[in-house]
């Protein structure tokens, strides 16, 4: 993204002015922050959101872009750092949504610009943070040998698989056991063992979407993989299989399978082939934390299943394996189901962004992929497997010209909200198990399996700034050094209500996303449940997202039901709380008609019986569970039925 000096400059103030410096430490501008938030920015395949960021900058330092500030008719420019801090803080507290999502998109890409870089961060050192662990020699040589093509190309084959991540990877494996001849498409690159270990910055442009970041909003921040293997690589390799009252919910929706033997036996395969195990979850300080605080609330605890080998040290290389595992232990769709399929013939393709299916007589003809230098691939195909994700896989429907009105409708995010305790002892919150346990306490506060769960994670100076608020850099900086101190109890919800993914005029996609009341209740149970497991388990303070800045400090400052009261008056609307969507569902999915579903219960779309779906997008309702599983279940199950048509 090529940017002027006056708006190179506005972006060094206001990055300044989340981070100036002190203490000892760099500003955001000696640290390179501006250039990190560039090289991220350049990603974005959005060019209607590059342009509005550089409109912003543009406007940034004007005397009319002060009167919205509330700094009245002044440059930014010409302000004290405390006058500029109050600036901010006005947006970020305005009572208008638009204002405070500028506040959210430009503090999230200051703070994580900040923490990611560079490569020896004064921060880490000052935290403890290790740094990235670089890559191991030991680590064997690739075992997949996916194409990739610098020419323009035609290909052949029975099937084309859009997507390699966790349904893709399962539709392919079993269409190619089948005997058909399968293509893969993926739009990233392939990384294995020996390319892990450059850290936070280098996971997040290599590994991970390029965009959409965040919901139209500014609500959610957006996280999906993006490489072959797709999120299974990225993933915290917890394995939850789909709930039985789900499982029944769904079969009511048309599509009867799921409550059946076809659906459980997939669900049992899947688990075999990707190696389940409950064996490989030690208590982490994390998760110690978590179950202590729960069980001295009377709470259940469960142990988290999760998909590694002996090869996991369930410690310190765990606690990084959200960037990709240097010890291969994680059993991703590269390991296991692409494997399997490029063992039967299966061709995978890289960087092949596809842009359209081509139909003709109400078939699906051919596919149309570009490189990431413009080079166009055509798949001619007897059928297409759409898994890209129920973000592009809505979009590449609509781009294909599909009008049935439920593609892009009916998008579950499973809405996540972290609680911050800070303890006396050290936790080191970026080691142990990716996750290990898991409380199911407040799973069901309807009546009807609707509520949320409590799980914790690696917590890495970068992912955490996406769940943490900013009251100030003086403040920010107090929470950062105590850092190593800190854990968070994340609060997941089965959301009821949904969103939608809609295209641009150029065909990318937008994720609308509202968090509803009813839903947002649920989620403010589960943040106050959260607090209430850290005051139990010892913290010494308390704090959520919330933009307001709610925190208490049991003993000394608050009690929790007054944090539970100001987190409910500070609010769940468009900034008002940090939230990030990691398992994104529902845009595309299966149902009994057309009316209701955008796809029929051989995963089909209505009206091209030749393009299935294989992804998250399939699913009728959110699951309440970490989705992996039932992704790769639905992969298989649909791949079962198409293959038995086509042969």
């Amino acid at each position: 993204m090529e940017m002027t000096a006056e708006q190179r400059a506005a972006l060094r103030m206001i990055c300044d002015t989340f981070l100036p410096g002190d203490d000892g430490l760099p500003s955001a501008t000696e640290v390179g922050a501006v250039e990190t938030i560039l090289s991220i920015l350049s990603r974005n395949p959005r060019e209607a959101e590059q342009k509005q960021l550089a409109m912003l900058l543009g406007m940034w330092d004007s005397r009319a872009f002060g009167l919205l500030t509330g700094s009245g008719f002044r440059r930014f420019s010409s302000l004290t750092h405390g006058q500029r801090e109050a600036a901010l803080l006005r947006l970020g507290d305005s009572g208008l949504a638009p204002a405070r999502a500028i506040f959210q998109a430009l503090k999230q890409a200051s703070l994580l610009s900040y923490n990611v870089s560079p490569a020896a961060n004064p921060l880490w050192t000052a935290i403890g943070y290790p740094g990235p662990a670089g890559r191991l020699d030991s680590a064997p040589k690739p075992p997949l040998q996916p194409l990739r093509y610098t020419e323009a190309t035609t290909l052949d084959c029975d099937v084309v698989v859009v997507g390699s991540g966790a349904g893709g990877g399962s539709a392919a494996a079993v269409l190619a056991e089948a005997g058909l001849d399968v293509v893969v498409l993926e739009r990233g690159n392939y990384y294995d063992d020996q390319d892990f270990g450059d850290g936070e910055l280098d996971a997040l442009t290599r590994l991970y979407s390029p965009g959409p970041a965040a919901t139209a909003e500014g609500q959610l921040t957006l996280v999906a993989g993006s490489c072959l293997g797709g999120g299974t690589v990225v993933n915290w390799s917890t394995c939850l299989p789909t709930p039985d009252a789900v499982r029944a919910q769904w079969a009511d929706t048309g599509v009867p399978q799921f409550a059946e033997d076809e659906f459980g036996d997939a669900l049992t395969v899947v688990q075999k082939r990707i190696g389940v195990t409950d064996q490989k979850s030690p208590l982490s300080a994390r998760d110690g934390i978590l179950e202590r605080g729960a069980r001295a609330l009377g709470w259940e605890v469960d142990t988290l299943p999760r998909n590694v080998t002996e090869a996991c040290d369930a410690g310190i290389e765990c606690g990084r394996c959200g960037y990709g595992c240097r010890l291969g232990a994680k059993q991703s769709a590269t390991k296991t189901w692409l494997a399997d399929a490029a063992a039967h013939g299966a061709r995978l393709v890289i960087d092949a962004n596809v842009r359209t299916i081509t139909v003709n007589s109400g078939r699906a003809e051919s596919v149309s992929a570009l490189t990431s230098d413009g080079v166009e691939i055509t798949v001619r195909t007897r059928a297409v497997v759409v898994a890209a994700g129920a973000i592009q896989t809505p979009a590449l429907l609509r781009r294909s010209g599909l009008g049935n009105k439920n593609i892009g409708k009916h998008l579950r995010l499973h809405p996540a909200a972290a609680v911050f305790g800070v303890f006396e002892e050290q936790i080191r919150p970026w080691e142990g198990a990716l996750q290990a346990r898991i409380s199911r306490e407040h799973a069901d506060l309807d009546g009807n399996g609707y509520g949320v769960i409590y799980e914790t994670g690696p917590m890495h100076p970068g992912l955490a700034t996406g769940f943490m608020n900013w009251r100030g850099a003086a403040e920010f900086r107090t929470a950062m050094g105590a850092f190593a101190r800190t854990s968070s109890i994340g609060v997941i919800t089965r959301d009821r209500d949904s969103g939608m993914v809609s295209v641009d005029k150029t065909g990318e996609p937008i994720v609308k996303y509202r968090l509803s009341d009813y839903d947002a209740d649920h989620l403010h149970t589960g943040i106050v449940g959260a607090a209430s497991v850290l005051e139990a388990a010892g913290a010494q303070r308390i704090y959520s997202g919330h933009q307001a800045g709610v925190s208490f400090e049991p003993g000394t400052r608050g009690l929790l039901a007054q944090f539970d009261a100001a987190c409910r008056a500070a609010g769940y609307g468009p900034g008002r709380c940090s939230m990030g969507a990691l398992h994104i569902m529902g845009s595309a999915r299966m149902g009994g008609t057309p009316a209701l579903s955008a796809t029929d219960p051989d995963g089909a779309t209505w009206e091209v019986p030749t393009i299935v779906v294989a992804d998250g997008s399939t699913f009728p309702t959110a699951p309440g569970v970490n989705p992996m599983v039932t992704i790769e279940a639905i992969g298989y199950m649909n791949a079962k039925r198409l293959a038995a048509r086509l042969n």
